[in-house]
């Protein structure tokens, strides 16, 4: 059989789509697989930041469309890129083992994030980094930083910022993590929700590519990944709010989890952190979202913009229409 994967241009989509091939053929050695490749709009658009542009689904979107049409199998996603709900007729055929889940903190200069110059520049392009290092050090000014891996590590290293935050996955993956300044502990930095983690995606009715990819799947990853999405769905599911959690098993045998989860304020002057335990993963992130509420992230989320819900739905509904 031959399986057609979607994937974006850069070289981390690129890694990520050929690791996913690699360990599909070492598990089916007579498995034939080819890449498609398609620039998204998150790809094309470099010169905004991701919440005025519409997050998450960017980076999605075009590739959903393929799988829905037919002309791919699969499509290779980081899971925290990954809008919470799957468009009808889509489903995540596996979550392999998680990778890194830290960010990292890069500076040409070696600062760490104590070390930094009182209003340094900090390069992130996301909401969650950018309030909880605001949390930490409120002197600090975050600037947006778009574009691929290299092009972000490219930038910190020729001085435009004085240090950037990074997800540590990527790093890793590409063997850049020798540039890595400081690892950022989960106390200090919460993740985003299924950071570190892949997901492969598909159709929900392609049973012969679900059970190729079924040998892939890493069932404590996924319940803790669902448990994650789980908060940021309960929270209203949208990317572009400064939302983190972090899920791990604490007994295996009894398949409990361990999550936290947190909503930050852009200044990050409010923080509601809740933690709680449970077995059913689905059960436990929607609960500890609705202690956040209850505690006060509703007044944080409530001062957040509106943005980009209403064309992710239509492109959405465009996208199920023409498949």
């Amino acid at each position: 059989m031959n399986l057609i994967f979607a994937t974006r241009p850069s070289a981390l989509a690129r890694w990520q789509t050929q690791w996913v091939i690699a360990a599909l053929k070492n598990i089916h050695p007579s498995l034939e697989c080819e890449e498609k490749i398609i620039t998204t709009q998150g790809d094309k658009i470099l010169d905004k930041s991701l919440p005025k542009i519409g997050g998450k689904g960017l980076f999605t979107q075009e590739l959903e469309s393929e799988l829905l049409s037919g002309a791919v199998h699969c499509a290779v996603h980081s899971l925290k890129d990954l809008p919470v709900e799957n468009p009808a007729g889509l489903t995540v055929g596996c979550i392999p083992a998680r990778a890194e889940v830290r960010d990292a903190l890069i500076s040409r200069d070696g600062y760490t994030l104590a070390t930094l110059p009182l209003n340094a520049s900090v390069g992130t392009s996301s909401l969650r980094r950018a309030a909880q290092i605001l949390s930490l050090r409120p002197d600090l000014r975050t600037q947006s930083l778009r574009g691929n891996v290299d092009t972000r590590l490219r930038k910190a290293l020729d001085g435009q910022y004085d240090a950037i935050i990074l997800a540590g996955a990527g790093l890793t993956r590409l063997d850049l993590d020798q540039h890595v300044t400081e690892w950022l502990s989960l106390d200090m930095m919460l993740p985003a929700p299924g950071q570190g983690a892949l997901a492969v995606q598909c159709r929900a009715d392609d049973q012969t590519t679900l059970d190729l990819l079924a040998k892939l799947e890493e069932d404590s990853t996924r319940k803790c990944v669902t448990a994650e999405r789980a908060f940021l769905s309960g929270l209203g599911g949208g990317c572009a709010v400064p939302v983190a959690a972090y899920a791990q098993m604490i007994r295996e045998q009894r398949l409990e989890i361990s999550l936290t989860g947190l909503v930050i304020s852009p200044d990050g002057k409010m923080v509601i952190r809740v933690t709680g335990q449970g077995t059913e993963p689905l059960k436990l992130g929607q609960q500890l979202a609705q202690q956040a509420l209850t505690e006060g992230a509703s007044e944080i989320l409530s001062l957040l913009p509106t943005i980009t819900v209403q064309s992710q739905t239509t492109f959405r509904s465009q996208v199920v229409t023409s498949g």
